[in-house]
């Protein structure tokens, strides 16, 4: 970054190492290297600070599992064999949010066998448990809350959604409760408080042009398939929304960790610093920012219109090809880290008291455990 926008540097061995920190969060755009960075912090915590480290991936490329060398990834927390964890005496293990099954084990933790089969059977639930927008990160705000009540975990990592807006996964609660408090919704309520009679017995005075309006709008089965599936949950819409304010507390609590990751683009800086915004005004701890795929010159002294002089002029002169060549590949590096640095300054500018560490770019994708420990090591480097 540029000496005038400096930041403090960002110590994540020592986030790491806190046992008061239970939970550490990676947000931010998608595509910016936050599935990689979760799984190198998991592996760094396990290996080199001898904690108990789980790390919850909502990666459908299923990436992780590949990296840690794992066959799959599902629902339930797997241990990671075969890395170095003697002498610190520390445990990883991994998972992938499967939506649909979350919700399921929600449903079925909260209501008995014969009304959960009922839930299962509803076409809303089916369609809302897969694909409405919005339920992949409330689950994943529940898959966290379950794994932090569970206690079985020294450190929780968490890799949010490839959401359109990392801050999805943050607002994911909210909406939920407004859905849950909607005015339409407490109308669809209405048969099941009311002794459970059917959306169409309601034709009243006060029921029957809402009733017609909604069946014109949304179809009649479509209407009588809601009525149903919010009928059926009707008993756990309350520890739904305990559970989405409790988790929200956890986030705002000194024992969560909130890294930004971004890499040095405009539009995953922009979404960074509104997260950070986001992040203060909801008094969540925000720890630092890791900036991935960072490019450095080996030799930054050598400047690019310098290099680029001598090349033309070697170019000139002729036979010194292979000169030429490195010259202006050095000039273009410059170039480029100078882009990068003038980005990066945006985010420090706006939150210059937020910490930083740049990661340099890797000359390949990672793809397994040696190549998690190097982005381990680059991130909390001191």
């Amino acid at each position: 970054m540029p000496s005038e926008a400096a930041a403090p540097q960002l110590d994540v061995d020592q986030i790491l190492a806190d046992p008061g920190v239970r939970i550490v969060v990676c947000c931010g755009a998608g595509g910016v290297g936050k599935t990689t960075t979760a799984a190198a912090l998991a592996l760094r915590a396990a290996e080199q600070h001898g904690r108990r480290t789980v790390v919850l991936t909502i990666d459908p490329a299923r990436r992780l599992a590949q990296s840690l060398g794992l066959t799959e990834l599902d629902n339930t927390p797997r241990q990671v064999k075969g890395i170095d964890v003697e002498a610190s005496g520390g445990e990883l293990h991994a998972m992938m949010l499967d939506m649909k099954r979350t919700f399921d084990d929600v449903v079925l933790q909260h209501t008995d066998p014969a009304k959960a089969q009922e839930i299962f059977a509803n076409p809303f639930y089916q369609a809302m448990s897969s694909t409405f927008a919005g339920t992949q990160e409330y689950m994943a705000m529940e898959k966290l809350g379950q794994l932090h009540a569970r206690g079985e975990w020294d450190l929780i990592v968490v890799d949010t959604p490839p959401s359109r807006s990392a801050l999805d996964f943050l607002d994911a609660p909210a909406r939920l409760s407004r859905f849950l408090d909607g005015r339409m919704l407490r109308l669809l309520l209405a048969p099941a408080r009311s002794g459970g009679r059917s959306m169409f017995s309601l034709v009243t005075a006060s029921f029957g042009m809402f009733s017609k309006v909604v069946q014109k709008v949304l179809g009649a089965q479509l209407l009588t398939d809601l009525s149903g599936f919010v009928a059926a949950l009707d008993s756990m819409f309350g520890g739904f929304r305990q559970r989405a304010e409790q988790t929200y507390r956890i986030l705002q609590a000194r024992e969560t960790a909130f890294l930004l990751v971004a890499a040095p683009e405009p539009d995953a800086v922009r979404e960074a610093a509104y997260f950070a915004g986001r992040l203060r005004s909801e008094r969540m701890p925000l720890a630092g920012l890791v900036l991935n795929r960072v490019h450095t010159p080996t030799v930054p002294a050598l400047d690019a219109e310098a290099c680029l002089a001598a090349a033309q002029r070697l170019a000139e002169a002729g036979g010194h090809d292979g000169t030429v060549d490195v010259l202006r590949a050095h000039a273009a590096l410059v170039q480029q880290a100078h882009r990068e640095q003038r980005v990066a300054a945006r985010f420090t500018e706006a939150f210059p008291q937020v910490p930083a560490v740049s990661v340099t770019a890797q000359p390949a994708d990672v793809h397994d455990v040696d190549g998690l420990r190097t982005i381990g090591a680059a991130v909390s480097r001191p």
